[in-house]
C-alpha cells in the first residue's frame, strides 16, 4: 500500500546543489539533500549513469525512460542535465557557478583538471575510495572491495564460513549519510562566517570509523571473528530457529534477561543475569533459548517476549508490506514510480508528528 506523507519542512530550499557525482555515495547525499528542499541538478553524460543499466530488473524512471531500479533508489527529486564533461566545459561552469553546493566523484584531482576550483564562499563536497591523500589514493574502489580491505567482511558470515558482505552497499550509503551531515555542517559555518569549505569525504575512512566496538574490540586485544548474526558482547543476541521460520533476539540489560527467561520459563542459574557470564557461556545460554523458540511460532514468540527486542526475519517485501511501513508512508509514488520515501521527516514544532 502507498502512503502519500504528511507536508514536511524544506529547510533548504533556496540552496542549488551540482551534482557531479555517479554510482551511489554521492548521488544518495544529492537525493537527500533534495529531500531537504535544495534544487539539485545532476549532471550525467550522454551514456548516463552507470547505475541507469545495473539490471534487470528495469522500470519506467522519473522521466519515463526504462532504468534499472538501482537508479532509482538514489536520484529521486533532480532535475537531470545530460552533457559530456569533458566536451562542455564552460557550460559545467556556468553550473558551478550558481551552486552553492558541488557534489564530485572524480579520482583525486580530477575536477581541477576538467573543471578548475570553487570559490572562496561554495562547498565542495569530495568523495572518493581513499580520500584525497595517502598511498591508495589513486586506487579505484567498489563497496565490495572496500568491505574486503576495511575489515567488515572478516567479521560478517557464519563461523568456518567464506567471507561474505553486506547485502547492500552499506559503506557507500553511510558515505553519503556523512556527506549530508558534514554538507549542513558547511553551510551552517557558511552562514556565519560568509566562507565555504572543501569536504574530504572516503568510503575508506567511513567504513574504518564504521567497525565501531569490533574496531575497538580489536585494539583491546579481543580480535573479532564471524558470528553469524550473534554479537560478541552480548549474549544471546542472534536469530534462533523458530517453528515457522528464523526469529531475532536481542537481549541487552538485565531485566531483559529476566523477561526472557520467565517468557520462555528458561531453567536458568543465577550467575546468567550477568552478561559477561552469559558470554563466558554462550553455546549453553543459546542452546536452552534455542530448543524452546523451535516449539513456537514467529508470531507466538513476539506475542510472549514483549519487552525484550525481538522481531521475525523478514523478506524485503514483508519489510515494506509491515504494518509499520504502511502507517509511516516508507513506501509512496514519485512521478508515477513507486519509491522508498526519505527517513528525513522535519516538521514545524508546533505539530505533532503523525503521516
Amino acid at each position: 500500500m502507498l502512503m502519500v506523507a504528511k507536508a514536511m519542512l524544506r529547510p533548504l530550499t533556496g540552496i542549488n546543489v551540482l551534482d557531479l557525482s555517479r554510482i551511489l555515495a554521492g548521488p544518495h547525499a544529492a537525493q537527500s539533500l533534495a529531500d531537504l528542499g535544495a534544487e539539485v541538478t545532476k549532471v550525467e553524460a550522454p551514456w548516463g549513469d552507470d547505475t541507469r543499466t545495473w539490471g534487470p530488473p528495469f522500470q519506467p524512471g522519473f522521466d519515463s525512460v526504462e532504468v534499472a531500479s538501482y537508479f532509482l533508489s538514489c536520484n529521486r527529486g533532480k532535475s537531470i542535465v545530460v552533457a559530456n564533461i569533458k566536451q562542455e566545459k564552460q557550460r559545467i561552469r556556468e553550473l558551478m557557478d550558481t551552486a552553492d553546493v558541488v557534489l564530485e566523484n572524480f579520482k583525486p584531482g580530477g575536477m581541477e583538471r576538467l573543471l578548475g576550483g570553487v570559490r572562496d564562499d561554495q562547498i565542495l563536497c569530495r568523495i572518493s575510495g581513499y580520500g584525497q591523500f595517502g598511498p591508495r589514493r589513486d586506487e579505484p574502489a567498489f563497496d565490495l572491495t572496500m568491505q574486503a580491505r576495511s575489515g567488515i567482511m572478516s567479521i560478517t558470515g557464519e563461523p568456518d564460513g567464506p567471507p561474505v558482505k553486506v547485502g547492500v552497499a552499506w559503506i557507500d550509503v553511510m558515505t553519503g549519510m556523512n556527506a549530508v551531515s558534514s554538507i549542513l555542517a558547511a553551510l551552517f559555518h557558511r552562514e556565519r562566517t560568509g566562507k565555504g569549505c572543501v569536504i574530504d569525504l572516503s568510503l575508506w575512512d567511513t567504513a574504518i570509523a564504521a567497525l565501531v566496538n569490533q574496531a575497538h574490540n580489536a585494539l583491546a586485544g579481543h580480535h573479532p571473528r564471524p558470528m553469524g548474526s550473534a554479537h560478541p558482547n552480548l549474549v544471546p543476541y542472534r536469530v534462533f530457529q523458530a517453528s515457522d521460520g528464523w526469529f531475532a533476539i536481542g537481549v541487552g540489560s538485565t531485566p531483559q534477561w529476566t523477561t526472557l527467561v520467565r517468557a520462555l520459563n528458561l531453567n536458568a542459574p543465577e550467575e546468567w543475569s550477568e552478561n559477561a557470564n552469559r558470554i563466558a557461556q554462550r553455546d549453553e545460554v543459546e542452546a536452552k533459548v534455542q530448543a524452546v523458540v523451535q516449539t513456537h511460532s514467529r508470531a507466538e514468540l513476539e506475542i510472549m517476549l514483549k519487552g525484550v527486542p525481538c522481531a521475525p526475519v523478514n523478506s524485503v517485501m514483508e519489510a515494506l508490506e509491515d504494518p509499520q511501513s504502511v502507517a509511516r508512508g516508507s513506501v509512496r509514488e514519485h512521478r508515477n514510480v513507486p519509491i522508498l520515501t526519505s527517513p528525513l521527516r522535519l516538521q514545524p514544532s508546533n505539530e505533532n508528528n503523525e503521516v
